[in-house]
């Protein structure tokens, strides 16, 4: 399994050149001045966080001791191995704190009333500061291999965590789990990475070589592009991750992930010879595996092939709206 690469020292600039090449990286040492990384080496981390606490209640994942601290699916894959309750973030602390032989967490926190206060006192030396943080608490724990729609900045602020990451490429070696029910959102591997079962996953020993690996100290940071797949494991007892996602890409062209369910339902039960069809048209229209599919005609003769503009796509999502209203037609 292949080490990410480190960067230490990292500015603005220097994660500008990291985000353009868009390979995973570790940047040692990001936020080691952050007051919550200083209480968390003295195992004050919890007493810090209440002091910031708000009164709002949030949702606190428990996995019982049988689920070996691995959020993942129940044995029939018809919900979650965990349950979901509301409490305080003081009373979450607290528990978390004494210690018992449930896992705890807190996940994806939203600061701005979780935390009022956090972001002012822990500044991102390397993101706008329109990039919102958001927090994952908890014992010690495994969140599956999965990916997200969004760039991901993820700093270690108290244990220590091992990231494990695929590139988007791997999807068809990591034997994802349903879509229609997830344990936290976004589908993640049925593999399980610390101890797969080959026999039945084989292809995930191809997945493996792929794999790069790195591990997590307090003050440490590691940035994973848009939709690499990622294996996070929580490693102490009391353990905090601070996250920044955001989207560089346009938000008035709708949803990539709408779109892949459309094809999902137009295109994957055609005829095998019909798909590849359209998976030449695919990568020629949409994935310009040829360069831009238009260039060679008039600007003003390019109509769809050029649609950028906002009444283009108002046009255009006019249209697919309408098709989507009309529905199938009887055979």
């Amino acid at each position: 399994m292949e080490a990410l690469p480190e960067h230490g020292g990292t500015d603005a600039a220097g994660f500008a050149r990291i985000r353009a090449a868009a390979e995973p990286a570790v940047l040692r040492g990001l936020v080691a001045d952050w007051p919550v990384v200083a209480a968390g080496r003295g195992e004050g981390v919890c007493g810090y966080l209440a002091t910031l606490a708000g009164e709002v209640p949030v949702p606190v994942v428990r996995a019982a001791p049988g689920a070996e601290g691995r959020l993942h699916y129940d044995p029939d894959l018809r919900g979650p191995n965990f349950l979901r309750a509301p409490a305080t973030l003081r009373a979450f602390l607290a528990e978390l704190e004494r210690g018992g032989a449930d896992t705890l967490a807190v996940q994806g926190l939203d600061m701005r009333e979780a935390l009022p206060g956090f972001a002012a006192a822990h500044a991102m030396p390397v993101l706008p500061a329109t990039v919102a943080p958001r927090a994952w608490i908890g014992t010690a724990a495994v969140v599956a291999t999965h990916s997200d729609p969004l760039e991901n900045l993820a700093c270690v602020a108290a244990g220590h965590r091992r990231f494990t990451l695929f590139p988007p490429e791997a999807v068809g070696d990591l034997y994802m789990g349903p879509f229609h029910v997830t344990p936290a959102g976004t589908p993640v591997s049925m593999v399980h990475l610390t101890a797969p079962d080959l026999a039945r996953y084989p292809r995930f020993s191809r997945a493996l070589e792929r794999a790069r690996q790195a591990e997590l100290a307090p003050g440490d940071a590691i940035y994973i592009p848009y939709g690499w797949y990622h294996h996070v494991e929580a490693l102490d007892r009391v353990n905090m991750l601070v996250n920044y996602w955001w989207d560089p890409a346009r938000r008035d062209l709708g949803s990539p992930w709408d779109a892949l369910m459309h094809g999902m339902m137009t295109l994957r039960h055609l005829p095998a010879d019909q798909r590849r069809a359209w998976r030449a048209m695919f990568d020629h229209y949409v994935f310009l595996a040829d360069g831009d599919p238009g260039e060679h005609l008039p600007a003003d003769a390019r109509g769809i092939l050029a649609a950028g503009s906002p009444e283009d796509i108002a046009r255009m999502r006019h249209g697919l709206i309408a098709a989507l209203q009309r529905g199938a037609k009887p055979a």
